[in-house]
């Protein structure tokens, strides 16, 4: 169907055709083991981190060759590289990584594409403004002083609860990432580049004249910031002087946590930064690659991690098979289709119902009185369980469990566990965060290490929306205590033009999209002047196709809330929201909406998506939404709208199985 047929009126046997088309094509991509796996892609930083990685375990990656095609592919025409597609700006940060995995793999300076990067590095001023994690990994080659970075004392792991330094006061990932960094930056290592190359053409004037320990922003004298910069100071001299009574005994803490959190695919935690820092440290204290633990983490890049792109390969850097499974189901079952009944989605439920982490993971540190019985996004990880596949996994067997047969005693087994832990990771304030409760002490973000992405994981309004519709399908009422705190969390979170901010998701879209459904099934009056207020925001921001879109620079720049490109699953998000506050009310967007998405899908039944809609890291550092008015913001945060800090992700499923779940309900309201 061409564009045009966005402006008419959309039929039910329409809206039909392109449902069996859409569920034809996901029969088509189901695993032999039942779920559904799309592929995860984000920034070169991936590709250029595993490579830096192989030259120093002296290590060819499986396929180096396609691997490094991939990250040529990549490069734009100025010569960076890019957090997100369509960035007005290349990344500082993955373009010196990319430009250095490339030099240690031999690509000689005056090669082409080494050439453009040289020179865009160097007219963005060379090196100076370069993250934390960049300044590591520059240091493990020689060409950045440790002293220069970032001090991680292993002493760390000794630290008791109620200091809030220790390690489970971090969010989960940045927590999974600090230990074997910990063990990485006692110990100093240095694999030289070859010939022992110090990129000194990345120093416009020179290695000599280059001041390496300025911080990239110079903290206000006497701030805490500042306070932490000389503790940092002060920890260097400390180690260069060797007083570090028990550091040994420290490390081996840390390894032994290390080897403990290993998942059984052989990564950590489901994530890239773990896991290849994980195998740095490791390798660096003598573990050689035939050592089980080794073999484990190295041969996981062999297996589901890589993806297959123009004839180079990508890495992701998170596995979201569980996640996209159970959105597949859910967006199936509003579509009518028998779950339990039609064997294939049967063998995925199953398969799900089966992934249900039933072990006590990191959580159990912030909620020792609740029993485990959440999901988690990836499909080994096990200590890490999150609240939002869990809610979303509970609406999904919510929504199927009347009609699931013989699987009935096994369903609301699974649903009564995985209540009772979502009800046990409420926050004091009544949201949900993703991995822990209260993982919200802002002291964490200030220290020097903390340039980067989040150190925190406070309660956001899409993943406590997600709870509370969960709860909601399951019988709980809006006077519930849970879910009055809940409400009013969500009501407190709704910024002033009427959206909600989208933590997970880009970005008010996906949040507005994920609050208006639940505060429906809450039972709440959906008439209220400040709900109205969220769907006509909503309308405010149709395109002209019919579509909705938003930038992943809304993170950082107003102008672009709401405003973008018109994708998929966006489009799909701000249907929901409108469909779920006054269907008939929005009748004539909601129409437009639908015409997108049936204009666009593909003759194979799935839609085009070039753009990131998935959420990392906004940047933020404390995790929570900001005032992007503040004349400030851009400054302290120390990036503008090519996210150099954030991170950014392309859920390839997202295109397919939102639409899906869009068209599903309309058709039931329409019906209705």
């Amino acid at each position: 169907m061409d564009a045009a047929a966005a402006q008419k009126d959309v039929t039910i046997d329409e809206l039909s055709q392109a449902i069996s088309a859409a569920i034809g094509w996901l029969d088509r991509e189901q695993t032999p083991d039942g779920y559904w796996a799309g592929a995860a892609e984000t920034n070169v930083a991936m590709e250029a981190e595993w490579l830096l990685t192989s030259h120093f375990l002296g290590q060819p990656l499986p396929f180096e060759d396609k691997v490094i095609t991939g990250i040529l592919n990549r490069q734009r025409p100025d010569g960076a590289w890019e957090v997100y597609p369509g960035a007005p700006k290349g990344d500082l940060n993955g373009t010196v990584e990319a430009y250095a995995a490339l030099r240690a793999k031999g690509f000689a300076p005056d090669h082409p594409a080494m050439a453009k990067a040289r020179d865009w590095i160097r007219a963005e001023g060379g090196l100076r403004n370069i993250r934390v994690f960049t300044r590591y990994w520059l240091a493990m080659i020689g060409v950045w002083p440790w002293d220069a970075a970032p001090n991680l004392p292993p002493e760390i792991i000794r630290l008791p609860y109620w200091v809030p330094f220790n390690i489970y006061h971090f969010a989960q990932w940045a927590r999974a990432t600090i230990v074997p960094l910990c063990v990485v930056s006692a110990r100093q290592p240095v694999w030289p580049l070859p010939g022992g190359d110090k990129l000194e053409e990345l120093f416009p004037e020179g290695r000599a004249n280059f001041d390496f320990y300025l911080p990239n922003k110079p903290a206000r004298k006497y701030s805490v910031e500042w306070a932490f910069e000389q503790l940092d100071k002060g920890l260097h001299w400390v180690q260069r002087q060797k007083l570090m009574p028990g550091r040994e005994n420290a490390i081996k803490l840390c390894l032994e946590w290390l080897i403990k959190h290993q998942d059984w695919d052989g990564a950590w935690g489901g994530i890239q930064p773990p896991w290849i820092y994980g195998v740095i440290a490791l390798f660096n204290e003598g573990y050689g690659l035939k050592h089980p633990v080794m073999q484990k983490a190295w041969g996981a890049l062999d297996s589901h991690w890589a993806v297959e792109r123009n004839g180079g390969r990508l890495l992701q850097a998170t596995d979201s098979v569980v996640w996209d499974t159970m959105i597949t189901l859910l967006a199936q079952a509003e579509a009518g289709r028998g779950i339990a009944t039609t064997p294939s989605t049967r063998k995925a439920l199953e398969w799900l119902l089966d992934a249900q982490v039933l072990v006590d993971g990191d959580w159990s540190q912030h909620t020792r009185n609740t029993k485990p019985g959440g999901w988690a996004f990836e499909r080994a990880n096990i200590r890490y369980p999150d609240v939002d596949d869990t809610a979303v996994c509970v609406l999904m067997l919510a929504t199927i469990r009347d009609k699931s047969g013989d699987l009935r005693p096994r369903i609301e087994a699974a649903l009564e566990r995985a209540q009772q832990w979502l009800l046990g990771m409420q926050c004091e304030n009544g949201g949900w965060g993703a991995f822990d409760k209260d993982n919200n002490k802002q002291i964490i973000s200030k220290i020097p290490f903390c340039n980067f992405g989040e150190a925190l994981d406070p309660p956001s309004a899409d993943v406590t929306a997600h709870v509370v519709e969960a709860l909601a399908r399951l019988g709980m009422g809006k006077s519930h205590p849970v879910m009055a705190r809940a409400l009013e969390f969500l009501r407190a979170e709704q910024e002033a033009d009427g959206s909600w901010f989208g933590r997970w998701g880009v970005n008010y879209i996906y949040g507005t999209g994920a609050v208006l459904p639940a505060l429906r099934a809450a039972g709440e009056n959906m008439t209220q002047p400040w709900i109205v207020k969220a769907a006509e925001w909503l309308k405010a921001h149709q395109n002209t196709d019919g579509g909705w879109g938003e930038s992943c620079a809304s993170y950082m720049n107003p102008e672009w809330r709401g405003r973008g490109d018109s994708t998929p699953s966006q489009t799909a998000w701000a249907l929901l929201g409108l469909m779920a506050q006054d269907e008939k009310a929005h009748d004539a967007a909601v129409l437009r909406g639908l015409g997108h998405l049936t204009a666009t899908q593909r003759q194979d039944g799935t839609w085009n998506e070039p753009y990131y809609t998935g959420t990392g890291f906004p940047g933020y550092g404390a995790g929570s939404r900001q005032n992007l008015n503040d004349p400030n913001f851009a400054a302290n945060m120390q990036q503008g709208d090519e996210l150099s800090r954030g991170f950014m992700i392309g859920y390839n499923l997202y295109r397919h199985y939102f639409p899906l779940l869009a068209l599903g309900k309309a058709r039931h309201m329409r019906e209705a």
